[in-house]
């Protein structure tokens, strides 16, 4: 599982063919001179996670639902970027929740015992003094990438059994345990477990998997709301950079980079790719290249979020004028959009059916749209599912759940998700929009070119939903003192 240290990279067989590693190579000398002379490693501070208590009850939960059978949940491996060049690392969604362990090879074990389950972490511990990887392996060695913490610190943070990496082939020569695996994350795993491939019995365990996070523990909510406060802050530091945006010929670029500053300094970094769209770049649905300059008479689209160390991400849209002001045909676009996103949060509570909230603010844009004289039937005859006609000006959902995954739960099955109902502790976003593409001829010219998606991060409650972002305003008018008190 981890590599042999006594075939470092540096010691592949030469190949004149191509240059490989650009590493220099290690000498006996250096080696010796190497593997002595180290003081002891100040110990990190080994208080119990915050998070600990948090993932065994949901291990509890996951034991309750399989038991007798062996679950194998993997941390996931490093991806190359180029060549020799890794991706950030960012653990699988499910090993995360269960463990709050991030580091990559790390494989979570769930071995029946009786009626119940132990748990067991399988990692790569720091790396040893003595065998060489923490200066040779540049994917995993301290000098390469920093300390891990030894075994025996792991299980002290996160409260549970850690046991080498090494050591996992070994369980699986013992006894045939019916066993289930979160398959397709690891392929060392993969090999090693006897249920192998997307087997039905794997599928209902990922499915699990992303339905025990529907409903948020009060944990993940507060973690929520951290991730949207950030994001807010991000917000405003984008409406404080908007002049110097506005003169880089690729001012959707700056946009970006500024909020990721809040990101990084803040949290993990960005819960998903951000969209900055200024102009007619809003109505492309998933517009990250980013590349445009910004106009002062257009909009512009921001749909970003911050994701915190412990991987909870927001995600939040507002549509912004770049000048400060909505001209009069943004501003008649964006009530529209306005009302819709009301009607969808005015929909929300529990016993509620999941697709409620899309289909009022549907309604909203059906009717405004009808009235516009755009679209070519009634509002009724658009709105059901034969027709859709409404959908050539908005297209997508309005909205989806919300946690570790920016589309949260996305494995969970129809009916406990899509075909559900709404219930305390559900998070989810409301965000209605209108794409009205610049070569539209069914448009008034003045109406193409338009994007504008409001969406804003909810909590349901006993009486309803708490709007977690209301700290960034909606109504237009608010948006433009706001606007205006930022940019001064």
């Amino acid at each position: 599982m981890t590599q042999d240290p006594s075939r470092p990279a540096d010691s592949a067989p030469a190949d004149r063919f191509h240059t490989g590693s650009h590493d220099l190579p290690v000498s006996d000398a250096l080696a010796a001179f190497m593997s002595g002379g180290w003081a002891p490693s100040p110990l990190p501070d080994l208080t119990l996670a915050e998070i600990a208590p948090w993932t065994a009850k949901r291990r509890a939960r996951l034991s309750a639902r399989f038991p007798g059978e062996r679950l194998v949940v993997p941390s996931g491996v490093l991806k190359v970027r180029s060549n020799d060049d890794d991706h950030r690392f960012r653990p699988h969604t499910a090993y995360a929740y269960l463990t709050g362990e991030q580091e990559p090879g790390g494989v979570l074990v769930m071995e029946p015992v009786g009626g119940t389950h132990e748990a067991r972490l399988y990692l790569r511990p720091r790396s040893p003094r003595d065998s060489g990887e923490f200066f040779r392996d540049r994917r995993y060695g301290e000098f390469w990438v920093g300390r891990r913490p030894t075994l025996d610190e792991a299980s002290a943070l996160l409260g549970i059994e850690t046991v080498h990496l090494d050591r996992l082939p070994d369980l699986f020569r013992g006894p045939n345990v019916a066993t289930r695996v979160l398959s397709g994350e690891d392929p060392a795993v993969d090999a090693l477990v006897p249920v192998r491939g997307d087997t039905e019995q794997n599928l209902e365990l990922a499915s699990y998997l992303s339905e025990m996070r529907l409903i948020k523990d009060e944990w993940e909510v507060t973690q929520l709301q951290l991730a949207v406060d950030h994001t807010a802050s991000g917000f405003e530091d984008v409406v404080r950079a908007l002049p110097q945006a506005l003169r880089h010929p690729r001012g959707e670029r700056w946009i970006e980079g500024v909020f990721r500053l809040r990101a990084r300094a803040e949290g993990n970094g960005t819960g998903y790719e951000t969209i900055a769209a200024s102009g007619a770049h809003a109505c492309v649905l998933h517009w990250i290249r980013n590349d445009g300059a910004l106009d002062r008479d257009k909009l512009l689209l921001l749909d970003a979020g911050v994701e915190t160390d412990s991987l909870y991400t927001a995600d939040i849209t507002r549509t912004l004028p770049l000048s400060g002001r909505f001209s009069s045909s943004q501003r008649d676009v964006y009530q529209l959009v306005l009302d819709a996103q009301q009607a969808g949060i005015d929909a929300l509570r529990p016993g509620a059916s999941f697709r409620d909230f899309h289909q009022a603010a549907m309604r909203v844009i059906a009717t405004g749209l009808h009235e516009w004289g755009v679209l070519p039937v009634g509002v009724e005859e658009s709105l059901r599912p034969e027709s859709g006609l409404h959908r050539r000006y908005t297209l997508c959902s309005s909205g989806h759940m919300l946690g570790m995954d920016v589309h949260d739960c996305a494995k969970a099955r129809a009916e406990t998700y899509l075909d559900g109902k709404l219930e305390v502790g559900h998070v989810l976003t409301v965000e209605p929009g209108l794409y009205l593409q610049p070569d539209d001829e069914t448009l008034p010219p003045e109406l193409r070119g338009i994007g504008i998606r409001i969406e804003d991060d909810l909590v349901v409650t006993e009486d309803g939903a708490r709007l977690m972002s209301a700290a960034l305003p909606r109504d237009p008018d608010a948006i433009e003192e706001w606007m205006g008190g930022l940019m001064g």
